[in-house]
C-alpha cells in the first residue's frame, strides 16, 4: 500500500497544540478533529471544512482546564461522543445532513479522568469508555446511565483501548503493562473479561486487524497478537540510529494493513502470507510534522487523517491501486478485498468488500448499473443504485452469464445450472438446472412482507421446452409442474406468484393457477401479452383486438377492445393505465379501467370495505361480475359474511345470499362466531362436514346431524352418526341407503355396500351392471377363497377387456391360472410390470424380450427416463442410449457407450458433446467429442468461447499440423479484421507462422513490431527486413528513419545511395564516414564532384581534403578519363604515375593488351608489360617489350616459354627452351617427371652428368615399387616376361584386379595373357591359372569368355556349368551333346530355370504342358490355360474350366463363372455342386438393375449339360442331382420368361413368373413375388398381382424391420409356395420401385372389382378346388408334371411332346411358344407346333 500526501485539512500553528482525537464517520461523510483548543472541526470527505463547534466542560461554572481525550461517531453516523478528561461523556446529536442543528443528547459524570473511548460496530445505544482509575464501562444511551464492564484488579490506569472490527470485544491496555478484554455475548459465547496478555512496557497505542491484535509502547518495539492473546510476532525498531516510540497505530478497514505514527514519520507493515510474518512495507518521512499524536481511517480505507503535536491535520489517500473503467468509473483498491468504486458522471460511490477478506481478483459493470467481482473462493454483486451488495461462495469457472433484468434478483447461469443471487444477501436465494435462460423463458418475484401478507420469493423456470417448473425459493420445494406438449416461448409469473402466464410456439395463451393447480387457454392465438404492473390484471393482443382480464380468477370474462396496430407496452403512473399501441404512424393509447384495477391492491390488501366501494359504482359487465364472484369467496374465506352476502346479491346469486343473510340473523353481531347453529351451517356451505357434524354432535342435536347427512345425500356418514346411539336406527338408515341407492340406479355404489356386507357375488352382480367390471374384478381379487362359477368369471373378464380393463382381466386370468391369457392380456394392456412379474415365474426365457417391448412402449408414450434401464436389461443398449439421449441424461447415455465400440458410439458421442458445448460445459463437451473422434469440433468450441489454450491443447494433441494451422489461421484473420493485432499475432506465433505475423505488422506500417518478431523468430532475415523497411520509409520520404533501417540492416550503402538519389550529399558523405570508413568516403567525394562542373568538383575535393582519394576511388572505380582530369591540378601531379598504372592494368584486363603496354611503359613498369604478355603467351610480344626496355628478363621468357610447352608434353621443344635458357636442369626435371628415364638419362649424361646417378637409382626405384599403376604393373609384367621368369611374369598378372582398375576389358586381356603363358610355357600351372582367370570372369559377368577358356583346356563340365549359369542352355546343349548324362543334367536345369522364373511359353515350347498351365492359371492368363487343356484332354479342360469358374465367383463375377462353365463345361462330381448353385443363386440374386441376361442363358446351358442325363433317365435317384435340377428348373423358366415378357407374350410370361414361386430359395423371395405380380398385371390377372405384389410389400418392410415378426402366410396356405424360406438382405428393385408398387397395390386394393385371392382350379382327380399352379392337389395329393414351357400342371388331356425334348409340356403352351420362336425351350432344337 501507498500512502499519498492529498492535502491539509487543519493548519499546523507555532507551537504545541496537540491533536487530541479524530474520528470518520461511519458512512465516511464527515470527519472530526479537535485539538488543544477544545474546538471540534467537522470536515467532509475531501476535507473541506463544514462545520465546527466549541467543546463545554462538565461544570461550566469551572475553569476550562480540559482536554478531549477521544472521540468516536455512531455506527449511524448521527451522533459524536466525547471523552473529556474532565471526568465526562459527552455525545451531540448532529444528523446525517449538514446544517441540522446540534445538541447534547447523552452525558455520562465519572467520578474520575476519562482516559479512552471508542464506539464498537453496531452498537448504536452503547459506547464503551475507560477511566483513570482502571476501570472499563459501557455507557448505554436509552438509559444514559453507565455500567462497569470490568475493573483492573489494581487500578491501574487504562492507557487505550481497541475494538475487535466485529465491535464483539473491546481490550484496554494499562499503566502496568497488562492488556484485558472483554467479551459481548453475542450469540455464540457469553458475556465476560479476561486478561488478554503481559506485555512487555506500558501500551501507548494499540490497533485490532483481521487476524492480529499490534500493541506498541515506549521500547521502540512493535508486538503483534492473534486473537487468543499469544505472542505472533515482534519487530524491533530500537537498534535504529534514529529510533523513537510510535505514539499511534490504526489497522485499515480491511484489517490486512497496520499504519504506525511516530516521529516525522509514517511506517505501513503488511502481512506477508508466503512468509507468514508482518514486515514494514515502507516508511515515509515527513519532515517537521513531529510526533504524530492521532491517526483514524476513513471507513471505506481510501484515505488516513493523521494529527500532529502541532495541531495539523493531514489527509493521505491510502490505496493500492487505481484504474478507470471504461471511462465512466473508477476502481480504487484500498485493500485486497476492499475496493470503492466510483461513478465518474455523479461522483456516487459504493464499496465492494469482502467479508470474508478475500483478494478481489477483477470487477466488471454491467448496464452501468450492476457489479459483478470474483474472488477466490466468491462471488460478489452490487446494485450501484440501491447500493445492496451480496457475497456468496463461488468457484468462478470464466464461463458464467449474468443477467440483470430483474433488479431484485442476479441470475447467474453456469455449467447448465441456474443460481439467483438476492441483492444485499449474502446467501444463494435458490439454484435449478435448466438451459433456458432468456428473460422471456423465466420469472422471479420477489414480495416482502406487507400487512397481513407474507414474505414470498418463488420462480418459474423452464425445465426443457415443454415443461415449466414453479418453485418456492423460500421454503425450497417444487410448488408446481406444468407440462405442455408445445414449445413454451414466454411465461411469466404476476405480482403476487399466484398466476403464471406462458404461451407457446403455437401463440396460444395458458394461465396456470398455482394453488389450485389448474391451466386455462386464454387466447388460441397472442401476438403480445403482458401483466398490468403492481396487479393481477392482464393484457394480451390477438390480431386486431387488445383481450384486457381484470380478474384472472375469471379467466372467461375478458374485455375486448379493436385496435389498428400492434400493442407496444403498457404505462401505468398518476393513477392512470395506458396501453401503447403502434398505429402506422402514430402512437395510440388506450386506456384501462383503474377502478378494476384497484381493485385487485385493494383485495390483496384484505381490504374489503374498499373493495366494495369500488365495485358498487361500476356497471354490472362481465368484468365485475367475475370480480364480486372473487370478492365474496375470499371474505366468505375470512369470515366476512355481510360482505360475501353483499357480493352475492349483487350478481344476483339470491340463494346463497339468502343462505348467508340467514346466518347473519343467526349471530348478526359476531357473524357466526358464536352461535352454534351458524357456525355449522357456514361449514356445510363450505362443505365442511366434518365440522358441522362436531359442531351440533356437541350441542347434542344428533337428529339434526342426521337430518343434515341425509338431505346432502351422504347415507354413509348419516349411518356412522346413527349407528352411535342406536343399532336399529342404524339398520333402518342402511336399508333405506339401499333402497335409494337402486331407485336411482348407482349400482356401483349399491355393489360396494353389498361387498361391505360380505356378500360379494351380489356385489360383482351390481358391480357389472352399473358398468364397472373392474370393480367386480377387483371384488374377487380382494375375495380369492370364494368358490366363484367359471362363467362368472369369463364373464368379468370379457366385460373387462371390452372396457380395456386389461389389468384387471390379467390378474383374473392369473387367478384362473391361465398363464398364457393373463400374458396376453397384460401385454395388450401395456401393464407391463405385472407382465414382468409373471414371466419370471412362468416364462423366464420371454423376460428379456419383454424388457425391450416395455422400453419401446415407454418410448412411444414419451416416458424415455424410464425406459432406459429396461433396455439395459434387455440387452439393447443403442436404444437405451437414445433413450437416455431424448431424456436428457448425458452422463447415462455415456455410460453406457462406454460398452460399445468406437464406429457405434461415435455418433452418440457426437450428440452428447453439442448438448455439453451448448450448456458451456466445454471441457465435458471436449471429452466425448475426442471419443467421437471429433476433435475439431472440440477446438472449435474451445475457439468460439476464445479459450485457445485449450483450444491449442487439443488441437495439438488430436489434429493435424495442417488442421491446426487451418484453424489458428482462421481466427488470426477474424481478429485481424477486428483490429486486434496483438491477439492475432498470437494466433500465427502459437502455430509458428511467424512470416504471417509479420506480414500482419507490415500491412499496418507498424515496423518496431516487425522487427521485433524477426529478431526473435527470423534472426537470419533480421538484415534484409531492415533494408526492406528503410527502402518503404525511403518510398514514404521518411529518410531519417530510412537511414536508422539501412544502418541497422547492415546495408549503410543503401543510405548513402537514398541520400545520393535525393541529392542529399552531405547526408550521404555523413553516413558514408560514420559506416563505410576511408573508400566509402571516397567514393561518395568523387561521386559528389562528378555529379558538377570539373573544376567546381576538383574545388570541393580540395576544399574537403578528399582530392588523392577521389583518384583513387577514380582509378578504382573504372573512371580514368577523371583521374588524368583530377590528376592535372598541380597539387595531384604526384599521382599521375599511378595513374598510367592503373590504367594499364584496367586495359590489360579488358585485353587491350597494346594500349596496356603504352601505359605500363608510361607508368615506367615495362616489366609489368612483359609479365602481362608471358601471362597471354604472347612470346613474340614479351620478347620485343624485353628487347626494348628489359633486356634482363629475356632468359626468363625462354624458361616461361619452356614450361608451356612442357605442360603441352611438346617435350624437345620444351627442351629447347631451357636449354635457351641455359637451364637444362628444368629439361631434366621435366622427363623425370614424365618417367621418360632415356631422355632423362640423355640430359644428364649431356648437360648435367654429376645427375646421372641419380637418375639411374630413379629408374631401379619405379620399376620395383609394388604400388604401381595399372600399366607400371603390366610393365613389370612385361619386363619379368621378357626375362623369361613366367611364374613371376604370371603372378604379375594375376595381380591386377578390379581394385586396381574398372576397366575389364583391360584386366580381361591381362588375365588371358596369364593364361596364355601358363599354357604355352608354365603347363604345370593350366589348371590352376585357367580356373582362377575363369572363376574371376564369371565374378565380373565374363561368362562366355571364362568358359571359352575352360573348352580350351578340355573342361566341358566346367563349360556347360558356367553357361547354365549364364542362363545360355543352347550352348550348354552344343557343349555337352557328346554326354547323354551331361545333356540330360542340362534339360533339368532349363526346366527348374523356366518352373523358377514361371515361364510357362518357354515350359510350353518344351513340352511340358502340364506345368505350363499351372503358371498360366495362377497368372490368370486364362485365355492360354483352356488353349493347352484342349490339348491335354477332355478331363484337363473341365477341370480347368472349374477352377475358373471358382475363381470368377469368389471374385463375384457370378455371370461370367457361369459363362466359363457354359463354353468348356462343367464337372458331374458332386463335390462342385455347391460352385454350381452358388454360381447359379448369383445370378439369379442380381438386383434388377444388374440383371444379366447372358448370365441366365449360361447358367441354363451348363446346368442342363449336367442334369440332361437325369432328366432322361428314368432311374436317375441321386438326391444332389435331383437338387440341381431343381436349380435348372429355375433357370430355365426365368430365360423363358425373359423371353416371353420382351416379345410381348404376357399370359404365358405371366404363368412362368408364377411357377418360379416354387422355386424361391434358388430364386430370391423378393424378386420372385415382384416379378410374378408385375407378370399378372400385364397378363391382366390382377388378383393374382395383387396378392403377389401385396406379399412383395409384406418382405420388404420384413427386410427393413427384422424385428417386426413372422410374416403372415394365410393367402399361401394349401400351395406349393413355399413361406419357409430366409428373408434377403439386399432389395431387388429401388425404393423409387418399391414407392410405385406400394401404389399400385393400394389402387388394387381400394378397385372392387379386383379380388384379392388366389386363382384355383378343379383337381382332375378329386374334383377339389385348388391353386391353379401348384403340381400337387392339397386335397388327394395328386402330383401332375410341369409344363416345360409355363411349369404349370398338365393334365392327361393336354399332355403333349415335341420330337427330341426329353420334357412334356402343356400343348396350348407348347404351340403358343413354338409358334413364336420355332425352336425347342428345352434343348433349342427347330420343332413345329403339335397338332
Amino acid at each position: 500500500m501507498q500512502l499519498t500526501y492529498l492535502k491539509t485539512v487543519l493548519s499546523h500553528a507555532e507551537g504545541i497544540s496537540k491533536i487530541t482525537a479524530l474520528s470518520w464517520s461511519a458512512n465516511s461523510q464527515k470527519l472530526a478533529a479537535v485539538g488543544a483548543d477544545k474546538v471540534v472541526h467537522v470536515f467532509d470527505e475531501s476535507g473541506e471544512r463544514k462545520d465546527k463547534f466549541k467543546t463545554k466542560a462538565a461544570d461550566p461554572s469551572s475553569t476550562q482546564n480540559y482536554v478531549v481525550r477521544s472521540m468516536a461517531f455512531s455506527p449511524d453516523s448521527t451522533k459524536l461522543a466525547l471523552a473529556q478528561s474532565d471526568n465526562i461523556v459527552f455525545v451531540y446529536r448532529l444528523g446525517l445532513e449538514w446544517g441540522e442543528k446540534k445538541s447534547i443528547c447523552n452525558k455520562f459524570q465519572q467520578a474520575a479522568s476519562v482516559t479512552a473511548m471508542l464506539w464498537p460496530k453496531g452498537r448504536d445505544q452503547e459506547l464503551v469508555f475507560a477511566t483513570a482509575d482502571g476501570k472499563v464501562k459501557l455507557g448505554v444511551l436509552k438509559t444514559n446511565k453507565p455500567l462497569t464492564l470490568y475493573e483492573h484488579p489494581d487500578a491501574s490506569y487504562v492507557t487505550c483501548m481497541a475494538a475487535r472490527r466485529d465491535g464483539n470485544a473491546v481490550l484496554s491496555g494499562h499503566a502496568d503493562s497488562s492488556l484485558h478484554v472483554f467479551y459481548f455475548d453475542d450469540g455464540t459465547g457469553p458475556a465476560g473479561t479476561a486478561k488478554f496478555a503481559q506485555h512487555s512496557c506500558p501500551p501507548t497505542a494499540i490497533a485490532w486487524g483481521a487476524d492480529a491484535l499490534l500493541v506498541t509502547g515506549s521500547d521502540c518495539k512493535v508486538t503483534l497478537y492473534d486473537n487468543q492473546g499469544s505472542m505472533l510476532q515482534q519487530i524491533d525498531f530500537s537498534n535504529a540510529a534514529d529510533a523513537r516510540d510510535f505514539t499511534s497505530a490504526a489497522f485499515n478497514p480491511g484489517g490486512d494493513v497496520a499504519v504506525l505514527g511516530g516521529f516525522n514519520c509514517l511506517t505501513t507493515c503488511t502481512f506477508n502470507a508466503q512468509a507468514g510474518l508482518w514486515e514494514m512495507a515502507a516508511t515515509k518521512k515527513i519532515e517537521n510534522l513531529y510526533s504524530v499524536t492521532a491517526m483514524e481511517w476513513k471507513a471505506d480505507g481510501s484515505k488516513l487523517a493523521v494529527g500532529s503535536l502541532c495541531g495539523g491535520v493531514e489527509l493521505f489517500d491510502a490505496c493500492l491501486r487505481r484504474h478507470r473503467y471504461k471511462g465512466a468509473f473508477e476502481f480504487t483498491y484500498v485493500s485486497k478485498s476492499q475496493v470503492i468504486v466510483k461513478r465518474l458522471a455523479s461522483g456516487a460511490r459504493i464499496v465492494l468488500k469482502s467479508r470474508f477478506e478475500h483478494e478481489v481478483d477483477r470487477i466488471n459493470v454491467y448496464q452501468d448499473r450492476f457489479l459483478v467481482a470474483n474472488t477466490a473462493h466468491t462471488l460478489m454483486l452490487g446494485d450501484m443504485e440501491t447500493c445492496c451488495l451480496s457475497e456468496v461462495s463461488w468457484e468462478t469457472t470464466g464461463t458464467e452469464k449474468y443477467h440483470f433484468d430483474n433488479p431484485q434478483v442476479c441470475l447467474v447461469y453456469n455449467a447448465g445450472e441456474l443460481s439467483l443471487v438476492e441483492y444485499g444477501q449474502s446467501d444463494l436465494l435458490g439454484s435449478c438446472r435448466t438451459e433456458h435462460v432468456s428473460p422471456y423463458l423465466m420469472s422471479v418475484r420477489i414480495n416482502a412482507a406487507r400487512g397481513i401478507l407474507a414474505e414470498e420469493k418463488k420462480m418459474a423456470y423452464l425445465v426443457d421446452k415443454q415443461t415449466v417448473k414453479v418453485m418456492d425459493l423460500l421454503a425450497g420445494v417444487v410448488l408446481a409442474t406444468v407440462s405442455h406438449g408445445v414449445k413454451i416461448d414466454w411465461l411469466e409469473l404476476n405480482a403476487r406468484a399466484t398466476h403464471l402466464l406462458f404461451r407457446d410456439k403455437k401463440r396460444q395463451l395458458h394461465l396456470f393457477n398455482i394453488a389450485k393447480q389448474e391451466r386455462t387457454t386464454l387466447l388460441p392465438y397472442c401476438s403480445y401479452v403482458q401483466w398490468v404492473p403492481g396487479s393481477d390484471v392482464v393484457v394480451a393482443q390477438s390480431r386486431s383486438n387488445v383481450c384486457v382480464w381484470y380478474s384472472i380468477n375469471a379467466p372467461d370474462q375478458q374485455t375486448v377492445v379493436a385496435i389498428k396496430g400492434d400493442v407496444e407496452n403498457i404505462e401505468r403512473s398518476s393513477g392512470k393505465t395506458e396501453v401503447l399501441v403502434d398505429e402506422a404512424r402514430n402512437m395510440v393509447s388506450y386506456v384501462l379501467d383503474e377502478n378494476l384495477i384497484d381493485f385487485g391492491s385493494a383485495l390483496e390488501e384484505q381490504d374489503y370495505d374498499r373493495a366494495v366501494d369500488t365495485l358498487e359504482p361500476l356497471e354490472m359487465t362481465a368484468e365485475t361480475e367475475a370480480q364480486w364472484h372473487q370478492l365474496a369467496k375470499a371474505a366468505l374465506e375470512d369470515g366476512r359474511l355481510a360482505i360475501a352476502e353483499r357480493c352475492y346479491a349483487a350478481v344476483g346469486n339470491i340463494a346463497k345470499a339468502h343462505y348467508l343473510h340467514q346466518v347473519n340473523e343467526l349471530s348478526p353481531s359476531a357473524e357466526g362466531g358464536t352461535n352454534f347453529m351458524a357456525q355449522a351451517k357456514l361449514a356445510q356451505l363450505s362443505k365442511q362436514w366434518g365440522v358441522a357434524e362436531a359442531v351440533l354432535l356437541a350441542q347434542g342435536r344428533l337428529e339434526e346431524a342426521i337430518h343434515m347427512y341425509t338431505q346432502a345425500y351422504k347415507w354413509e356418514d348419516a349411518i356412522k352418526v346413527a349407528s352411535r346411539s342406536s343399532a336399529a336406527e342404524a339398520a333402518a338408515l342402511k336399508r333405506q341407503h339401499y333402497q335409494w341407492l337402486l331407485e336411482t340406479g348407482q349400482d356401483e355404489e349399491a355393489g360396494r355396500l353389498k361387498e361391505r356386507d360380505g356378500d360379494f357375488v351380489g356385489a360383482i352382480s351390481h358391480f357389472l351392471k352399473g358398468g364397472r367390471p373392474g370393480k367386480a374384478a377387483q371384488a374377487v381379487l380382494a375375495h380369492p377363497n370364494n368358490n366363484y362359477n367359471s362363467g362368472l368369471l369369463d364373464s368379468i373378464i370379457a366385460t373387462c377387456t371390452q372396457a380395456g380393463l386389461f389389468e384387471k382381466a390379467g390378474s383374473l386370468y392369473e387367478y384362473q391360472q391361465r398363464w398364457t391369457d393373463a400374458k396376453a392380456a397384460y401385454k395388450k394392456g401395456h401393464v407391463y410390470r405385472k407382465a414382468l412379474d409373471l414371466m419370471r415365474r412362468q416364462f423366464p426365457a420371454e423376460v428379456v424380450r419383454l424388457e425391450e417391448e416395455w422400453g419401446d412402449w415407454l418410448m412411444s408414450e414419451h416416458q424415455v427416463d424410464a425406459a432406459i434401464n429396461h433396455f439395459i436389461e434387455a440387452g439393447c443398449s443403442m436404444k437405451a442410449v437414445e433413450a437416455a439421449l431424448a431424456a436428457r441424461q448425458w452422463q447415462k447415455a455415456a455410460a453406457v457407450l462406454e460398452s460399445q465400440d468406437q464406429r457405434t458410439a461415435a455418433p452418440f458421442y457426437n450428440r452428447i458433446a453439442a448438448h455439453f458445448e451448448q450448456a458451456q460445459s466445454l471441457e465435458e463437451a471436449e471429452r466425448f467429442y475426442i471419443k467421437a473422434g471429433l476433435a475439431r469440433q472440440a477446438v472449435d468450441m474451445y475457439a468460439g468461447a476464445g479459450k485457445w489454450a485449450a483450444a491449442h491443447k487439443v488441437a495439438m494433441g488430436y489434429l493435424s499440423e495442417q488442421e491446426v494451422n487451418e484453424v489458428y489461421s482462421q481466427k488470426a484473420c477474424e481478429l485481424e479484421a477486428e483490429g486486434k493485432l496483438r491477439e492475432a499475432e498470437k494466433m500465427y506465433c502459437t502455430i509458428k507462422q511467424y512470416d504471417l505475423a509479420i506480414g500482419l505488422y507490415k500491412q499496418h506500417s507498424m515496423w518496431d513490431q516487425v522487427i521485433r518478431l524477426v529478431s526473435q523468430h527470423r534472426k537470419s532475415q533480421l538484415a534484409e527486413t531492415h533494408v526492406d523497411i528503410a527502402q518503404q520509409l525511403q518510398g514514404e520520404g521518411a529518410f531519417k528513419e530510412a537511414e536508422k533501417h539501412f544502418v541497422e540492416g547492415g546495408d549503410w550503402k543503401g543510405g548513402v545511395q537514398m541520400y545520393r538519389a535525393a541529392g542529399m550529399w552531405e547526408g550521404s558523405l555523413r553516413l558514408a564516414k560514420a559506416h563505410g570508413g576511408a573508400l566509402a568516403t571516397k567514393q561518395v567525394a568523387f561521386a559528389w564532384a562528378s555529379s558538377i562542373e570539373p573544376e567546381e568538383g576538383t574545388q570541393l575535393l580540395i576544399k574537403l581534403g578528399l582530392l588523392d582519394s577521389a583518384i583513387e576511388y577514380a582509378l578504382e572505380s573504372g573512371a580514368f578519363a577523371q583521374a588524368f582530369q583530377l590528376c592535372q591540378a598541380p597539387a595531384a601531379q604526384h599521382k599521375m604515375a599511378d595513374c598510367h598504372l592503373k590504367y594499364a592494368m584496367y586495359l590489360e584486363d579488358e585485353g587491350r593488351f597494346n594500349e596496356a603496354e603504352e601505359e605500363f611503359v608510361q607508368a615506367g613498369k615495362p616489366k609489368e608489360a612483359i609479365d602481362m604478355y608471358c601471362h597471354q603467351q604472347d612470346w613474340p610480344a614479351a620478347l620485343g617489350v624485353a628487347n626494348r626496355c628489359d633486356q634482363p628478363s629475356i632468359p626468363t621468357i625462354c624458361a616461361l616459354q619452356g614450361e608451356a610447352a612442357a605442360q603441352r608434353q611438346s617435350w624437345a621443344e620444351a627442351e629447347g627452351f631451357f636449354l635457351r635458357a641455359k637451364q637444362p636442369d628444368l629439361a631434366l626435371v621435366m622427363y623425370r617427371k614424365a618417367r621418360l628415364w632415356e631422355a632423362a638419362l640423355r640430359i644428364a649424361e649431356d648437360y648435367l652428368p654429376a645427375k646421372v646417378t641419380e637418375v639411374h637409382s630413379d629408374i631401379q626405384n619405379n620399376m620395383g615399387s609394388s604400388k604401381q599403376s595399372p600399366e607400371g604393373q603390366v610393365a613389370r609384367a612385361k619386363a619379368l616376361e621378357r626375362g623369361r621368369d613366367w611364374s613371376g611374369a604370371i603372378d604379375a598378372y594375376l595381380a591386377i584386379t578390379t581394385q586396381d582398375t574398372v576397366d575389364l576389358d583391360f584386366l580381361e586381356g591381362v588375365w588371358e595373357s596369364a593364361a596364355n603363358i601358363a599354357m604355352n610355357n608354365k603347363k604345370e600351372r593350366i589348371g590352376e591359372v585357367v580356373n582362377t582367370v575363369a572363376q574371376r570372369l564369371v565374378q565380373n559377368n565374363r561368362h562366355e569368355a571364362a568358359a571359352e577358356l575352360l573348352q580350351g583346356i578340355d573342361d566341358i563340365h566346367g563349360a556347360v556349368k558356367v553357361y547354365i549359369l549364364c542362363n545360355n542352355f543352347d550352348k550348354a546343349r552344343a557343349v555337352a551333346c557328346t554326354d547323354p548324362a551331361l545333356k540330360q543334367y542340362v534339360e533339368q536345369q532349363h526346366t527348374q530355370h523356366l518352373l523358377h522364373n514361371k515361364n510357362a511359353d518357354g515350359l510350353a515350347n518344351i513340352g511340358n504342358a502340364t506345368e505350363a498351365i499351372e503358371i498360366y492359371a495362377q497368372q490368370g492368363d486364362w485365355g492360354k490355360v483352356h488353349q493347352l487343356a484342349e490339348q491335354a484332354g477332355p478331363q484337363s479342360v473341365i477341370k480347368y474350366s472349374v477352377r475358373h469358374a471358382k475363381q470368377k465367383a469368389q471374385q463375384g463375377e457370378v455371370a461370367e463363372a457361369a459363362a466359363v462353365l457354359a463354353e468348356y463345361g462343367a464337372s458331374p462330381e458332386p463335390a462342385n455342386f455347391e460352385l454350381y448353385k452358388h454360381i447359379v443363386g448369383g445370378v439369379l440374386a442380381l438386383s434388377h438393375a444388374e440383371q444379366s441376361r447372358e448370365g441366365e442363358l449360361s447358367c441354363k446351358d451348363f446346368l442342363w449339360q449336367l442334369v440332361q442325363p437325369v432328366l432322361s433317365s428314368a432311374q436317375g435317384t441321386d438326391l444332389p442331382a435331383k437338387e440341381l435340377a431343381r436349380w435348372w428348373e429355375a433357370v430355365h423358366y426365368t430365360v423363358l420368361r425373359r423371353r416371353c415378357a420382351e416379345s410381348g407374350m404376357h399370359s404365358l410370361a405371366a404363368k412362368q413368373a408364377t411357377s418360379l414361386l416354387r422355386y424361391i430359395g434358388a430364386v430370391p423371395a423378393d424378386k420372385a413375388f415382384y416379378e410374378a405380380g408385375y407378370a399378372n398385371q400385364e397378363a391382366g390377372r390382377l388378383n393374382m398381382a395383387f396378392v403377389f405384389l401385396n406379399r412383395y410389400l409384406d418382405l420388404t418392410e420384413a427386410m427393413d424391420d427384422p424385428d417386426a415378426g413372422p410374416l403372415e402366410n394365410a393367402d399361401f396356405v394349401d400351395t406349393d409356395i413355399p413361406f419357409d424360406f430366409t428373408i434377403p438382405d439386399v432389395h431387388f428393385i429401388t425404393e423409387p420401385m418399391r414407392e410405385e408398387v406400394r401404389d399400385k397395390v393400394l389402387a388394387m386394393s381400394m378397385d372392387q372389382a379386383v379380388s384379392q385371392e388366389l386363382s384355383h382350379r378343379s383337381c382332375s382327380e378329386c374334383r377339389a378346388s385348388t391353386y391353379d399352379a401348384s403340381l400337387a392337389c392339397h386335397s388327394c395329393h395328386k402330383v401332375c408334371e410341369a409344363c416345360c414351357v409355363s411349369g404349370y400342371p398338365i393334365r392327361r388331356e393336354e399332355r403333349a411332346q415335341g420330337l427330341s425334348c426329353p420334357l412334356p409340356a402343356v400343348q396350348s403352351d407348347w404351340n403358343e411358344y413354338i409358334t413364336r420362336f420355332q425352336t425347342c425351350p428345352v434343348t433349342g432344337i427347330v420343332q413345329t407346333p403339335l397338332l
